[in-house]
């Protein structure tokens, strides 16, 4: 007698369990896993603009010195310097044109710059800078500038942020920066998952066969090294980003954590914004007598303002003198006071000190950021930032590579998704929490809560149609097979 055998059926918590990911059966390792394959493959190429662009940025000090040497320093330093004034009186002779709007006095190996409004560059908020030797008194050249930059430097930075292509530009490096943090948390995450201990974070698996192994090992240390910088580069950047930015401002407003500045008005009245963080903005129309700026910088220096000033001539005849250090590269130094030259005291004085560690925090970040925090071991640190974020970013790409089927009968030319989370197994509540944060997300960080959402919602659909698609039958085997 012939016995029909049983066949197995899978039993319904088998069919609804999520499938296990780099070991781990949550719904949550999944959906990192796949989040930060669809940010890696997607965002990666914006982070590739923003690298390049930012490693020709951090090299602007370097370049300058070689581009603009004859206007930047002097042939030799001394001892003793002429005044002020006849160095803004040469700067003026050769410059009639245009208004007085600034002087930086850095000494040193650093000429002096005399900043003049000029109507037609009033509105690219760019001006004339005249470059003065503070030893001889003697012009050394003049440029057309911006927030005190090189025509290099002010060119690569509007490189960086929007690639010259205005509000649209701007897009990808605000991408790039609400997805980075994104990303490197992801990767630590999943990096973690396959490691499990400290030490092994940071050494890639030396012993791993040539292959995708090898690669990751690669992949996953040096993202582990680059982690701290990369989560600094993407919080500094967003601050000063177009939407990210603009609810940031918000919230320093509402805490009321923003910069203090100093009143420059004698009659009381409250001190203006200066604008954006590079000191933008138009040019201010000044009136200041060259005459008095001797008399500023004596009282600010008395004051105790040391190291490269920042003198801003009064615009009327109820303003005062403006000096703040602008050493950046030395955090303890961006102390301000507004001067009367008239009588020869400061009537209004913001230290350092005074200000809010968020303003404090935002100043640093921000300098950091550019390369100016520290100087050139904060230039060296960047470069080696963008090197590695490009590697790692190579090493990602080429482990989707590696990853590609080869069988004769299933060959593609890149590896396979990662398994889609199964929302069925995601309990409710979690579902409607997740939802809450992505909204709250999408307000503060908008170009990565939309992406955010648009990706796990499309997702859903997409696992939804291919669950409902009626599966092919598959036929028996024939008997005694």
């Amino acid at each position: 007698m012939s016995v029909t055998p049983e066949v197995a059926t899978p039993t319904p918590a088998a069919t609804t369990a999520p499938r296990r990911v780099n070991g781990s059966g949550s719904v949550f390792g999944a959906l990192v896993l796949r989040l930060h394959f669809y940010a890696g493959i997607l965002i990666a190429p914006f982070l590739v603009v923003s690298a390049v662009t930012g490693l020709l940025f951090v090299s602007t000090p370097t370049l300058d010195r070689i581009i603009y040497g004859q206007e930047l320093l002097v042939d030799q330093a001394a001892d003793t310097t002429v005044p002020v004034s006849q160095q803004v009186a040469a700067a003026r002779a050769t410059h009639p044109e245009g208004t007085i709007t600034g002087v930086r006095v850095k000494g040193g190996e650093w000429t002096t710059h005399v900043d003049f409004s000029v109507p037609d560059l009033v509105a690219a908020e760019k001006v004339h800078t005249v470059y003065v030797d503070p030893y001889t008194g003697e012009v050394t050249g003049q440029l057309t500038t911006q927030f005190g930059w090189t025509p290099l430097q002010a060119w690569l930075d509007v490189l960086h942020r929007d690639l010259h292509l205005g509000a649209i530009g701007g897009l990808y490096s605000e991408l790039a920066a609400s997805w980075l943090w994104v990303i490197a948390l992801g990767g630590i995450v999943l990096w973690w998952r396959r490691r499990r201990a400290v030490r092994k974070l940071f050494a890639p698996e030396l012993s791993a066969k040539k292959g995708v192994r090898r690669t990751r090992g690669w992949h996953g240390a040096v993202g582990a090294w680059l982690l701290v910088g990369l989560l600094g580069l993407s919080a500094t950047g967003l601050t000063w980003s177009n939407y990210a930015g603009a609810n940031f401002g918000l919230v320093i407003d509402q805490i009321k954590g923003g910069t203090p500045y100093v009143s420059t008005a004698l009659t009381g009245a409250p001190a203006a914004s200066p604008g954006a963080h590079h000191g933008g903005g138009a040019a201010p129309v000044t009136t200041g007598d060259p005459d008095g700026i001797d008399t500023a910088v004596t009282v600010a220096r008395d004051s105790g303002l040391d190291g490269p000033v920042s003198i801003v001539p009064p615009a009327d005849a109820e303003t005062a003198w403006k000096v703040s250090q602008i050493d950046n590269q030395f955090p303890e130094r961006l102390d301000s006071v507004a001067v009367d030259v008239s009588t020869g005291t400061v009537t209004d004085r913001v230290n350092l000190a005074d200000w809010p560690f968020t303003a404090k925090l935002t100043n640093w970040g921000i300098n950091a950021h550019m390369g100016l925090l520290f100087g050139v071991v904060n230039q060296i640190l960047l470069a080696a930032l963008a090197l590695g974020l490009l590697c790692v970013i190579f090493w990602g790409y080429r482990m989707w590579w590696q990853r590609r089927p080869t069988r004769a009968d299933r060959r593609a030319p890149v590896g396979t998704l990662p398994p889609r989370v199964d929302w069925r197994t995601v309990p409710a509540w979690a579902i409607i929490a997740g939802i809450l944060v992505i909204f709250a997300i999408g307000w503060a960080l908008p170009l990565f809560g939309i992406p955010l959402a648009a990706f796990i919602a499309i997702d859903a659909i997409l696992g939804t149609v291919r669950r409902d698609r009626p599966e092919t039958p598959v036929s028996p085997a024939p008997a005694g097979s």
